[in-house]
């Protein structure tokens, strides 16, 4: 009572008995108003962009499609820690120009307030799905396969199918946890074969470097069921080649369909560094003939084994987004498209300079993610991720265009397919791996 005793000589006692009163409910309902409105929450969304009519198929030559093998699809994941909302994108289509991501990184700003940074479109990087949008830089380098206009119908019907997408993952935003976890699959192998003169070829080298981790995020929803699954693995989707008109996902498409399939919520594959990796039966002729189905096998039970082998999630998820501007000096004598203005400078020394935008989202302390819009050759994402100082360092190649390979130097001399279409120096590798580096050291 001596506790009261102040409040007894200047309070009337049924004030007291009040506050009294008002005090221990405190405890009880203080919770309602410590509130979790910045808790994690995730949506997942997955919507059906094939074609109705034939269409122009991007990887090979010019080529008409004649069919549907299997369908292609706009896989999305929004993510919201409170502060920040994150769009997550994985198309089955090969690769686009850095402007139609912009395109459509302004009608989303436009349309519902998501920043660019926030909205990263990563490809899976299918020979065999439509073109969407003008070609951008391979008109530079292989103009012959784009005598044609691209179809701006299909362009829009896949815009506008994103975009609707988006807005109603953000609408199904709910509680979620967040898991990380490495998985392991020999799907792929260097592509780069080469003979006794020293010189690359498009082919088979199993003493080249490579790169087979599994880099796997799973969402789940507040009970503890699968959301959906984000699986990173770098491999061109080339198991059928040229000769094949039939409109597919190729091996990224047939794995993710089994997985959702085997887990029951879909899977968005995000390509890795996969400009020297191939997959171990490549450009066939027909699903048949490359054994796409055993693609299921030798890569989609290997992403449902890491997420078995993933044990700890949580909903206590912080996300922080960002972005750097690589320059590095251009080949020489290399033109550039008008169209493509902002994705070059010359400075007043004379020198033509690239640059590259590079994306980064930080998920906790823990996971690291950077993107870039490259056909980034393996060694250089492998040494990122053996020098950054994050557990789970990713790289989420294709994703928000594409602007070329990008070699090591020591692979640059051997020549072959990949150093005709790029539009860097020698000293790209080491730019661009420095630069990226320096982020994640500084960040941690």
């Amino acid at each position: 009572m001596l506790f009261f005793q102040p409040l007894l000589n200047r309070v009337p006692i049924r004030k007291l008995f009040l506050l009294i009163a008002v005090s221990l409910l405190l405890p009880t309902i203080s919770p309602a108003f410590d509130t979790k409105a910045g808790g994690f929450r995730a949506a997942v969304v997955k919507v059906d962009i094939t074609p109705e009519g034939h269409q122009m198929l991007l990887g090979y030559g010019a080529r008409r499609s004649t069919g549907v093998y299997d369908k292609i699809y706009h896989r999305i994941v929004v993510m919201d820690d409170g502060k920040t909302q994150f769009v997550m994108v994985s198309s089955d289509i090969c690769v686009m120009s850095p402007t139609e991501y912009d395109k459509v990184a302004a009608r989303l700003s436009k349309e519902l307030g998501i920043a660019p940074v926030n909205f990263w479109w990563t490809l899976t990087h299918t020979h065999s799905a439509p073109e969407v949008g003008p070609p951008g830089l391979p008109e530079l380098f292989m103009g012959e396969r784009y005598r044609h206009k691209f179809d701006s119908d299909y362009t829009e019907v896949v815009e506008r199918k994103l975009i609707e997408a988006v807005r109603e993952a953000r609408n199904k935003l709910a509680p979620a946890r967040l898991g990380v976890g490495w998985g392991l699959s020999n799907a792929n192998i260097n592509r780069r074969g080469k003979g006794v003169d020293g010189k690359a070829f498009l082919g088979m080298d199993p003493d080249g470097a490579v790169d087979r981790r599994i880099g796997l995020i799973r969402l789940e929803k507040a009970d503890g069921s699968p959301l959906a699954l984000l699986g990173n693995y770098p491999i061109h989707g080339t198991v059928m080649g040229g000769e094949n008109l039939l409109i597919s996902g190729d091996a990224p498409g047939v794995v993710a369909e089994y997985v959702e399939q085997q887990v029951g919520a879909p899977m968005l594959f995000i390509n890795g560094a996969a400009g020297n990796l191939a997959p171990i039966y490549s450009v066939y002729p027909s699903p048949q003939a490359g054994k796409l189905h055993q693609f299921k096998v030798l890569l989609g039970d290997k992403v449902i084994a890491a997420n078995k082998n993933l044990k700890a999630t949580t909903d206590q998820v912080t996300l922080k987004s960002g972005g750097i501007t690589v320059e590095t000096p251009r080949k020489e004598g290399l033109g550039w498209l008008p169209y493509l203005s902002d994705y070059t400078r010359t400075t007043k020394a004379g020198v033509n300079l690239v640059r590259l935008p590079v994306r980064f989202l930080h998920i906790n302390d823990d996971i690291a993610i950077w993107s870039a819009p490259l056909e980034l050759f393996c060694e250089i994402s492998n040494e990122v991720r053996d020098r950054s100082p994050y557990p789970y360092t990713f790289y989420y190649g294709y994703t928000n265009g594409w602007l070329g390979y990008l070699l090591t130097e020591a692979e640059i001399p051997h020549g072959g397919y990949e150093v005709t279409v790029s539009p860097f120096s020698p000293s790209a590798g080491k730019d661009l791996t420095d630069a990226v580096v320096n982020h994640l050291q500084g960040k941690k």
